[in-house]
């Protein structure tokens, strides 16, 4: 009797869908949330193995429904953020550079560049390939045809003449 009993809801449920959804959204004031809860119904009667005897089939399933409608209203209520989360998210520090930030790091970047430009040529082929580009120092050496210990040294002689001149430029 009681796989007859749920086969009979299951048969019932999609006989009256549209009657059950009108039912619903009535009573929900949402055809989306109604919608919505009749798909959770089938979903729980599919998974259902099997019921007791029911008196009233419409009944039944219009309590699934609205029970499932509000299960969903439960859980969207605890997903929620209240006013005290709210305002906590809203006194969150601003990640994004000031302007004051933008114009020194760009003021920074300028003279990056002009130290760099002081370098002789091969140094700052060098400079450049080791530190921007991250080349070995064998490939470079390689690629400029001089030994790998005048890389290491050009590369130091250029560090250093950055670091010097870095300094000077914030005295």
């Amino acid at each position: 009797m009681t796989e007859n009993a749920l086969a009979i809801i299951r048969r019932q449920f999609v006989d009256r869908y549209d009657d059950l959804k009108a039912r619903l959204t009535q009573r929900l004031g949402s055809a989306d949330l109604a919608g919505d809860a009749m798909q959770d119904t089938w979903l729980r009667l599919a998974r259902t193995e099997s019921i007791g005897v029911v008196q009233n089939p419409n009944s039944y399933l219009f309590r699934i429904a609205m029970n499932v409608a509000e299960d969903r209203n439960r859980i969207e209520r605890r997903q929620r953020l209240s006013p005290v989360e709210i305002e906590s998210l809203l006194e969150l520090p601003d990640p994004a550079p000031t302007p004051e930030q933008i114009v020194l790091a760009r003021s920074e970047l300028a003279a990056f560049k002009a130290i760099v430009a002081e370098l002789p040529e091969r140094r700052r082929e060098i400079f450049l390939a080791a530190r921007i580009g991250n080349i070995p120092r064998q490939e470079i050496a390689e690629r400029l045809g001089i030994s790998r210990q005048l890389v290491t040294k050009e590369l130091r002689l250029a560090l250093e003449h950055c670091l010097a001149r870095y300094k000077e430029l914030k005295e």
